[in-house]
């Protein structure tokens, strides 16, 4: 049930991580906010952009695309029927979901005076897994079981991936 809930979530994954790698790519690097402030306080922040918004959603599309390609061969991995699935709306619903629910964190965060990749646990863990569980009800719903455990399945796998990055030098916070 993991790998399948892993398989399912993949898009919105990669959506929440494509940002990063391309964080030196200037293209449509301009904030999300476009500098607008709430209570004195940025809204989102400067590294909530609109390139990461952008290429998150083509990464997770793509994923999804590729995730159609390979049904009949990986099945067997798979909670929904990608014969029956719009892979372009699929990945578009989780890719915005994801980044959706990590830009909603952000809010939060600029308004708590936490700065910008500073640990919020269990906030900066959960966001994107949120965001594209409720994104993903409107189109192929889950059971409710299989959202929570995934909430909470990948909940802890994020944190854990961000050690292995720490240690290979990808990230500078361990979190």
């Amino acid at each position: 049930m993991l790998l399948k809930l892993l398989w399912l979530f993949l898009p919105a994954a990669i959506a929440n991580i494509t940002a990063w790698f391309l964080r030196s790519v200037n293209f449509v690097n301009y904030p999300l906010d476009c500098g607008y402030k709430f209570r004195g306080k940025a809204l989102l922040g400067n590294n909530k952009t609109f390139r990461g918004f952008l290429f998150g959603i083509l990464a997770a599309i793509i994923t999804a695309i590729v995730q159609r390609l390979f049904y009949q061969q990986l099945n067997s991995f798979s909670i929904i029927d990608y014969t029956k699935t719009n892979p372009i709306l699929l990945g578009f619903l989780l890719g915005f979901g994801a980044l959706f629910g990590d830009s909603l964190k952000s809010f939060f965060k600029r308004q708590a005076d936490i700065k910008p990749g500073h640990p919020w646990i269990p906030f900066d863990q959960l966001d994107w897994i949120i965001g594209a569980s409720l994104f993903l009800s409107f189109y192929r719903p889950i059971s409710w079981l299989d959202s929570l455990i995934a909430i909470l399945f990948l909940g802890l796998l994020h944190p854990l991936l961000n050690l292995l990055g720490y240690i290979l030098g990808l990230k500078e916070n361990k979190l």
